[in-house]
């Protein structure tokens, strides 16, 4: 089983690898084109800021290679806000796999939930495909972002914060996460395993 973790401009990828070491596996982080498309996972991962990733990602090409994958792709966090359409964090053009935009959270005082970035556990719920395998509606997972995935289409998880909003994505052979599986303890192990097992 080779699994790639792609190399671009942005943190908490050994993190990522610690996780999968931990459930078994050893993965390579690259930004090798033949590498990445001779995985048979992919993992994209990210901790940062929108725009400079992209620019990074288009400077190497990165982004087109992205979206022509056809084995299973996970992006992470950031990983995940980069696949879909725009993000709202400096005006950025995505990658468009996902048919959703990227919005920033605005504190709702009257909730009591106004705190941005939202930092911390929150549940995942109406739970769909088999990245969910074994889980139970209502688990939870951890959180560290600023910014949110509209839902829509490609929802498969959904979690409320201010508002409901896509916590996980899923088209053709590519699924997005907003938490962090590697960081989620048993319940993102189990993502892990399923996601390597899909």
């Amino acid at each position: 089983m080779k699994i790639a973790i792609v190399k671009y401009n942005a943190g908490n990828i050994q993190s990522v690898l610690y996780a999968l070491e931990r459930i078994g596996h050893v993965a390579s982080v690259t930004d090798n084109a033949d590498e990445i498309k001779n995985a048979d996972k992919v993992i994209f991962p990210g901790v940062g800021e929108a725009s400079t990733a992209m620019t990074y990602l288009k400077e190497r090409e990165l982004d087109k290679l992205i979206c022509s994958l056809t084995q299973p792709v996970l992006g992470i966090c950031l990983g995940m806000q980069l696949m879909c359409n725009y993000s709202e964090e400096n005006d950025t053009q995505c990658l468009g796999i996902f048919n959703e935009d990227v919005l920033k959270f605005s504190p709702h005082p009257l909730k009591g939930r106004n705190k941005v970035p939202l930092i911390g556990w929150n549940e995942i719920t109406n739970l769909k495909t088999k990245l969910f395998k074994k889980l139970k509606e209502d688990s939870y997972c951890y959180f560290v972002h600023s910014y949110y995935a509209a839902q829509g289409e490609h929802t498969i998880a959904t979690t409320d914060y201010i508002q409901p909003y896509s916590s996980a994505l899923h088209k053709n052979n590519f699924y997005g996460v907003q938490f962090h599986p590697e960081k989620s303890a048993a319940v993102g192990e189990q993502i892990l395993k399923n996601f390597i097992e899909l």
